[in-house]
């Protein structure tokens, strides 16, 4: 093929994609994720508003669980203001509250137990430091998978239960999960600053990877 012809095949495929063409292919699963740079930047928007609205705690639930279906309408290249973020938050907010405090007291429990680990003052405390880390990354898979679950119709106690299926029915997805928070904890013990987009990237990935599920099947 010459070089002439891969170029009128790629100018034939962006007019394809941007509509100002004729249109060979399906239309993308997620057509607002064709456009790398504008994902990018409402991934970084939105993990700074998630941020926000999350430097309370307890609220964390709720601004996870708005900011996943922010980014689920936006990669859907549905309509997805801010408003529409924030009274998905404000609706989430009454129940997630509860589950915030919830994730609030086992986060707590478990820095102080990290850090008596790792002051040297119980023995095996490098078993036990580990162990702490991992159960923080497993909480936080399934904080993220819950929070993909919620919906204003089922609540938050449907989405809690639906955890346990979702990992049985993906478990190589419900792995993904737990690596995009534990990325978010590492990220946070490097510079503290780097929690917010990588909050914003975990919201994604709690967004893609059942896509991924779906194409498969």
């Amino acid at each position: 093929m010459s070089t002439h012809d891969r170029a009128a095949r790629r100018t034939a495929r962006r007019a394809a994609r941007d509509g100002t063409g004729p249109t060979r292919d399906a239309p993308a699963a997620n057509p607002g994720a064709v456009g790398a740079f504008a994902l990018l930047g409402e991934v970084l928007l939105t993990g700074i508003v998630v941020s926000a609205l999350a430097i309370p705690v307890v609220t964390l639930p709720a601004a996870l669980a708005a900011g996943i279906r922010h980014l689920r309408r936006f990669v859907r290249a549905e309509g997805s203001p801010m408003g529409a973020l924030w009274r998905d938050f404000l609706r989430a907010l009454p129940g997630g509250a509860l589950v915030g405090i919830g994730v609030a007291a086992l986060a707590g429990a478990l820095i102080v137990d990290i850090l008596l680990a790792g002051s040297g003052s119980l023995p095996g405390g490098e078993v036990i430091a580990a162990a702490g880390w991992a159960i923080a990354a497993l909480a936080g898979g399934a904080l993220l998978l819950a929070c993909a679950a919620w919906n204003r119709d089922d609540g938050w106690r449907r989405a809690l239960r639906s955890v346990p299926s979702t990992v049985q029915a993906d478990a190589t997805g419900a792995l993904y999960t737990v690596a995009a928070a534990a990325f978010v904890g590492v990220a946070g013990w490097m510079l503290v600053p780097l929690v917010v987009p990588a909050i914003g990237c975990a919201a994604l990935a709690a967004v893609a990877i059942p896509s991924r599920r779906r194409a498969k099947a």
